[in-house]
């Protein structure tokens, strides 16, 4: 074994909490106590210094690029593996552009296209019928992803205490399914933003094969652009969106939406949350969410409070997106050839990486998903039972 290789044996090491076998070059590698629990085969070890710049870099790019290969269920393998995240070696200094990078509208709204314009052909091969790519609520085991879609959006409209009339903007509304089910079952007018083109053409659609065109619009607008936007609403919700706001920009959201919510309107947030502060994973930034965030159940609901926004629920749907993750995966696996016709390999190798890597870490509770509902200012009107 050469002196690189060893040094490579040497840094797996520390990720000995659950055992697992490591082949590089035919021979192999136990790591940990006990009978192995996984197997991965290296191709070609990543050298010590691309492991401690960034080991999630380091493995994700092997993976991607077909040099590492995981023997049997990927997310049974990284599960057990990305307990020990924290194990992980990340150079800030060095990798300070893409941890770090610009809050600016102009590469905000870069970062969000690189995403979600990836074209509205390769969602809709692995998404379900209602579009909707955020954490669905699965409220019984044999619950199909697209009920739990349906569910998540009806429980979120049930919080939002709709009545005929009421106005409803939805800041980063994706796919539209939201506001298409507030204005049929609830008879309000909505309007949705959204950075991706992509999203806005599909969304229009939507709108006309439903015959909303008087009652939802949808905008190609920044959330900073809001307070210019000249209209007030009853009621705002915005799911999956602050992830991509960036930390130093919470408070200036959370004012944009305040800006154009009436007194003791209501203010539904829906986003990936962490238990404390943290810049974000180099692979992830690089190849999936550039510029994304997490921000913490805490900073959030500190910044709200100073606002005089009034924290009236908090929920915690951790384990329903493992299962919407999980349930993903399966749908794009069912359809991988079609993506590996539209890309390649390694762009679909990066894809499943991604919905089980994320499916492990919210398994290990290494990220939450929160859904608060806030008032602005005090609001007397309500029922004053939790589920109105």
């Amino acid at each position: 074994m050469s002196f690189m290789e060893q040094e490579f044996i040497t840094f797996m090491e520390r990720f000995d909490a659950c055992p697992f076998e490591i082949t590089l070059h035919g021979e192999h590698h136990k790591i940990g106590e006990g009978l192995p629990r996984f197997s991965v085969v290296f191709h070609k070890a990543p050298s010590a210094v691309e492991l401690a710049t960034s080991t999630s870099l380091a493995l994700g790019e092997g993976y991607m690029d077909g040099t590492i290969e995981v023997d049997g269920d990927l997310y049974q393998a990284l599960n057990l593996f990305l307990a020990q995240l924290g194990k992980f070696s990340t150079d800030h200094k060095k990798l300070k552009k893409l941890i770090f990078p610009s809050m600016s509208k102009a590469n905000q709204k870069k970062e969000v296209s690189a995403h979600y314009d990836i074209g509205n052909d390769f969602y809709k091969l692995w998404l379900d019928e209602t579009m909707s790519y955020s954490c669905g609520y699965f409220e019984q085991e044999d619950t199909t992803l697209y009920e739990a879609q349906c569910r998540k959006v009806e429980r979120i409209l049930e919080k939002l205490d709709l009545h005929e009339g009421m106005t409803l903007c939805d800041i980063g509304c994706g796919w539209g399914f939201l506001l298409i089910e507030a204005a049929k079952n609830y008879k309000v007018h909505g309007v949705g933003i959204t950075l991706s083109a992509e999203q806005k053409k599909r969304f229009e659609e939507r709108i006309k094969a439903e015959g909303l065109e008087d009652v939802l619009t949808v905008e190609l607008l920044d959330y900073r652009e809001l307070p210019k936007y000249g209209t007030c609403f009853d009621r705002i919700v915005s799911v999956g969106m602050v992830e991509h706001v960036g930390r130093g920009c919470y408070e200036e959201f959370m004012r944009c939406a305040q800006s154009v919510l009436k007194p003791g309107g209501l203010f539904l947030l829906h986003f990936i949350s962490a238990l404390k502060e943290y810049p974000g994973d180099a692979w992830i930034k690089k190849y999936i969410f550039p510029g994304g965030v997490i921000p913490s159940l805490r900073e959030l609901i500190g910044i709200a409070g100073e606002l005089g926004f009034y924290t009236l629920d908090v929920e915690s749907l951790r384990r329903h997106y493992t299962k919407t993750l999980l349930c993903w995966n399966k749908s794009f696996q069912e359809h991988r050839r079609e993506v590996v016709s539209m890309f390649d390999e390694r762009f679909a190798r990066m894809w499943e990486l991604y919905l089980c890597a994320c499916a492990a870490v919210f398994q290990n509770g290494i990220v939450d998903l929160h859904q608060v509902l806030f008032s602005n200012g005090v609001n007397n009107a309500l029922p004053m039972t939790r589920w109105y």
